[in-house]
């Protein structure tokens, strides 16, 4: 029989439980003891849903307070010093290296000061890791109640085998850094890291579980000769224990395997072997050709990247397939990839067009699709027709229907030139008039776009959305709001102002609010990183822009202002990647309608007097196809033209900005440089300086804003520390080169803290200034 599998289900609960509970307990309004327990229930409920659905194999281990990667770090002991020197609990240290931890001294325990670690993006995913960071003389542990065990065995006593799920040694590995200071190669660890997979699964093999799930998602990346070397003896490692150990299930996904199909090749011991053929269907001959004669493929046909229902035809033809060449017994019908990325259940979605709620599955409904799929292949349509009557149904409406297309939208994307693409003068020319217009000092300093979203502003738009207050008392709400934020930018003597954003839910839905093609949820939140939950909206038809989006705010906050208003907009990669894009169209094409609709809000700014226009695009560097060549090269070229289709339209007095989440773009500079925005600002603090060594390499004439601190913590940096940080930005940056910025926005934080470190960065931004004045 064929089974089904799901590879990972979301952590946060229906009504985002986890996120509240572990903020309740930075809060200190519960104890410790609640938060674990809280964590076993939200456990437990999501297995006994997967189990009522039917789903034949259920992951466990997949569950995390914040981060499945710095679980991970923590199982292993790979704790820097920095962290461990507190004899923090573990719960603590574990939160620490996630999002920093400052205390003052108290009642003999020394002041604790210490930033977290690294994170970055998960692949071409929205969401975070923590990266491990080693020593050049890492020592490694297992914990003493390793994580996998105890949870397999807390869902074994309720009665579901599950199968654990482990990242595997060579990502693990792979996907570490060496720690500022040192030079080791994290690969090079691999001898010592590897005994402690063969106790972990020595012990699994001891509680009960037949089989785990190791995560190689490394395998779509184009290897270092190191990294892929190093699967070959993993795995005869781990192969080595036999019936000592669980049968292993080998997972990539996000990618093909095609040109590491040496690697799965020499991988014998496996199992089965898991593909996203979501992501890459192309790649099925080729794997399937490489298996052993025992191995199982494990097929990746229900997409666990977005909310479209599985078109179950496709997907049955492509399982089908695989029968025919390997036998019901080899074959497993699964999810393509974890169902972290896609929001919890449907049910909760009571406001929904019923039109376009036919169209969609959340992450509940998912493990229906998988063991649907799996039946209809084992005992027949017949089994599940009348699943399959409706699914088609669902998918016929949805091809059919009028809301997926605009004529008029595709008209003007026919009538696109290639000269609204460019500028009206080059750099030079521009810098000249913006500094006749904008006249800004040396080392400027301004903010990334939000501050602090108050209880008071989600309760003010939580009460205006249920039509509780009237949309004059909200807009004199948002004003007051404004004036607020004005003021503590004199206060803090910033260079160039924002309005702080009070009105904006996030910075992706707010504008798919106002444009058409968009559906929204009420409940479909998901993670982000740590607590952070966003709930993408969807785009199901050609976007345009009916009206101006931000032109009113923006118009307001530069009335009441002494320096100059940034307006601050959402660009159109970021928009289509924050979302949950169409699947019937090619992203390049839903790019443009988005560059399209940004454009007239770009022209509307300048027209109403706000000569900064800051165009995020966070999600740049995220929508990077994984591997160099083609795609890669494709995905950059309609990229680029989608952000200067959106800003070009402007005069050369008005100074164009874009934000980018990580520095990590040397692969990829001539993009970023081809954007062509007169001031860029990127997420840094964390990164080390000599990233920004390209700049250098590649003679970037324009202005750059590396973050002096991290936004995501809410420690606070000294002035020193910043200092510091201008300092060493300085070894690669010109000093008429460099603004002097945060990370990120500041929606997530805390004023206080807010405060006080927007002080200590203009300090240190007035010390510079004053160092190299003329």
């Amino acid at each position: 029989m064929v089974q089904s599998a799901v590879l990972g289900f979301p952590r946060m609960g229906r009504l985002r439980d986890l996120k509240k509970a572990t903020e309740a307990y930075w809060g200190d309004k519960i104890s410790r003891d609640e938060l674990l327990a809280e964590g076993k229930r939200l456990r437990q409920e999501h297995w006994k849903i997967q189990k009522n659905a039917g789903v034949d194999v259920i992951p466990s281990n997949d569950f995390a307070f914040y981060d499945q990667v710095l679980d991970h770090i923590q199982l292993f002991g790979v704790i820097p010093e920095r962290y461990s020197k507190y004899n923090l609990h573990p719960v603590d240290e574990y939160f620490a290296m996630g999002r920093g931890l400052q205390k003052p001294a108290k009642d003999g325990q020394d002041a604790i000061d210490v930033p977290s670690l690294e994170m970055v993006k998960w692949f071409d995913s929205n969401y975070h890791y923590v990266k491990p960071t080693l020593q050049d003389t890492q020592e490694y542990k297992l914990a003493e109640n390793p994580k996998p065990v105890v949870e397999f065995l807390e869902a074994k006593e309720a009665g579901i085998i599950t199968r654990p799920v482990i990242l595997g040694p060579v990502s693990f590995l792979t996907l570490a850094k060496a720690d500022r200071g040192q030079t080791v190669d994290p690969i090079s660890h691999l001898e010592k890291l590897l005994p402690l997979y063969v106790e972990l699964f020595a012990k699994l093999k001891e509680a009960g579980a037949e089989d785990v799930q190791i995560d190689e998602p490394v395998l779509v990346f184009d290897l270092a000769p190191k990294s892929k070397a190093a699967f070959k003896p993993a795995y005869e490692k781990l192969g080595a224990l036999g019936d000592k150990a669980p049968r292993v299930t080998l997972a990539t996904y996000f990618g093909d395997i095609v040109h590491n199909i040496d690697v799965l090749s020499s991988l014998q011991s496996l199992h089965a072997i898991h593909v996203d053929l979501v992501r890459n269907p192309e790649q099925f001959d080729t794997v399937v050709a490489a298996l052993g004669p025992n191995q199982t493929l494990s097929a990746g046909v229900v997409d666990g990247r977005n909310i479209w229902k599985t078109n179950f035809k496709a997907a049955i033809e492509k399982v089908e397939l695989a029968i025919q060449k390997l036998g019901k017994d080899r074959v497993v019908v699964a999810t393509s990839s974890s169902l972290l990325h896609v929001p919890h259940t449907l049910a909760s979605e009571k406001t929904l067009d019923p039109e376009v709620r036919e169209w969609f599955s959340f992450a509940v409904e998912k493990t229906s699709e998988v063991v649907v799929i799996a039946k209809a292949v084992t005992e027949g349509p017949a089994a599940v027709r009348e699943e399959l009557e409706a699914n088609a149904k669902s998918v016929q409406s949805r091809a059919s229907s009028t809301r997926t297309n605009d004529p008029k939208v595709k008209e003007r994307q026919a009538a696109v030139t290639e000269e609204q693409h460019n500028r009206k003068s080059p750099f030079p020319t521009r810098h000249a008039e913006q500094g006749k217009s904008i006249n800004l000092p040396l080392f400027p300093t301004t903010t990334i776009g939000s501050f602090p979203q108050t209880k008071e502003i989600r309760i003010q738009r939580n009460k205006f959305t249920k039509g509780e207050i009237t949309p004059e008392q909200y807009e004199a709400f948002i004003e007051k709001e404004i004036q607020e934020v004005i003021k503590i930018q004199e206060e803090l003597d910033l260079d160039v102002f924002v309005h702080g954003e009070p009105e904006r839910n996030d910075m992706v839905q707010y504008f798919g609010e106002r444009l058409t093609g968009y559906v929204f949820t009420t409940h479909a939140w998901v993670q982000s990183y740590g607590s952070r939950c966003v709930r993408p909206p969807i785009i199901v038809g050609d976007v345009s822009r009916p009206a101006p989006m931000t032109v009113k705010e923006s118009k307001y906050a530069a009335s009441i202002s002494k320096k100059p208003m940034k307006g601050m907009l959402t660009g159109p990669i970021t928009c289509l990647r924050w979302s949950f894009p169409r699947d019937d169209v090619h992203q390049s094409v839903q790019a443009q309608q988005l560059a399209l609709a940004l454009r007239d809000e770009v022209v509307d700014l300048e027209a109403a007097g706000i000569q900064v226009i800051q165009v995020d695009e966070p999600a740049l560097r995220e929508g990077l196809p994984l591997r160099s060549g083609k795609e890669r090269e494709d995905y950059l070229t309609w990229a680029v033209k989608a952000f200067r289709l959106a800003t070009a339209g402007v005069s050369d007095g008005t100074q164009i900005h874009s934000h980018f989440c990580y520095s990590e773009f040397q692969d990829f500079f001539h993009a970023i440089a081809a954007l062509d925005a007169d001031v860029l600002s990127i997420e840094n603090s964390k990164s080390d300086a000599k990233l920004l060594k390209v700049f250098i390499d590649e003679a970037y004439p324009r202005h750059i804003g590396p973050g002096v601190y991290d936004i995501h913590s809410p420690r606070v940096p000294s002035e020193q520390e910043i200092k510091d940080r201008i300092e060493e930005m300085l070894s690669y940056l010109r000093v008429d080169q460099l603004w002097v910025n945060p990370d990120c926005g500041l929606k997530t934080r805390q004023w206080a803290e807010t405060k006080a470190a927007l002080t200590n960065m203009v300090n240190a931004a007035k010390a510079y200034r004053q160092k190299h004045a003329n």
